[in-house]
């Protein structure tokens, strides 16, 4: 009995080792990744009826894209922060709407406020797999010329937002 006893903290030790070290190697949800690979150029239908393609983005400015979704907390969670960027930088800021019907995705907008100059609408999320979408909602911060620069996991926060506006900011070569 007493080597059993002898074995729990020893087993415990290894858990938690083996926890911290997959913690260390994954990717968190609000980590920004620096990238540099073209956005996707599908074209995307709008809740406007329009559409829309990301690559080249449709100004000649660098823009954000966030995509989200109507039955996502964490995507209002973030909203105040998209609200903000959209009045620093008013037409720089679209929205895809991922796997959610325009119904709800305008009920969505029309409850929280729509920050985005245009919303593209993703119901089968073959777009967001193209960003590279792991989960809504996410960013990115596409160039003038098309290259995401910039892709924010998880929902945005107030240092996210000064990331976001870094790049929006910075001069392109």
């Amino acid at each position: 009995m007493k080597r059993w006893l002898a074995v729990i903290p020893v087993a415990l030790l290894v858990l938690f080792a083996g926890l911290a070290l997959s913690q260390l190697l994954s990717p968190k949800k609000g980590d920004f990744e620096r990238v540099s690979r073209a956005a996707p150029d599908r074209q995307f239908t709008t809740l406007d009826g329009g559409d829309i393609v990301f690559a080249p983005p449709p100004s000649d400015q660098t823009i954000v894209v966030n995509l989200f979704a109507s039955w996502c907390a964490p995507c209002e969670a973030e909203h105040p922060q998209l609200m903000t960027l959209s009045e620093r930088y008013p037409g720089r800021v679209f929205g895809v709407l991922y796997k959610d019907t325009p119904e709800k995705g305008a009920e969505f907008l029309e409850r929280m406020g729509n920050p985005f100059a245009r919303v593209a609408i993703d119901p089968d999320g073959q777009g967001g797999l193209d960003f590279g979408l792991t989960g809504v909602p996410e960013t990115f911060v596409i160039s003038s010329d098309g290259e995401i620069l910039l892709h924010v996991a998880g929902p945005l926060g107030p240092d996210d937002v000064k990331e976001v506006s870094g790049a929006l900011s910075a001069p392109r070569n």
